[in-house]
């Protein structure tokens, strides 16, 4: 019997949690930075919530990765490589911004999904 982590934390791929962990941390990096470089002392609320939402955000992408699968299903687009890329850096800062909201979601589903596969 699998545990509650391992079906809700441990449900993403290694491949997969540390690519999309890497853009967290990059964006996470930034953002601390920028909030260290100012006259004001560190907010370690801030940095807290960049924290937080660095490790969740694999999991709010898993959400939104779904959701645009469903929506776009086996459609191709054609787009700009530029355009591209600025949408692609939008939802990837979108999607950290919010993973603290979002990951829930995707941790649920994914809880629900693993519980119901027969077990070997």
């Amino acid at each position: 019997m699998q545990s509650f982590f391992a079906k809700t934390f441990g449900a993403l791929s290694g491949p997969v949690y540390l690519r999309h962990f890497l853009f967290g941390a990059v964006i996470a990096a930034l953002l601390i930075t920028v909030s260290l470089s100012g006259k004001h002392a560190a907010n370690y609320g801030f940095i807290a919530f960049a924290v937080i939402n660095t490790v969740l955000y694999p999991y709010a992408r898993f959400v939104y990765e779904s959701v645009v699968s469903y929506i776009v299903g086996n459609n191709q687009f054609y787009f700009n490589a530029v355009t591209f890329v600025i949408a692609k850096y939008l939802t990837i800062v979108i999607c950290w911004a919010f993973a603290i909201f979002v990951a829930p979601i995707g941790l649920i589903y994914l809880f629900v999904r693993n519980s119901k596969r027969p077990t070997m």
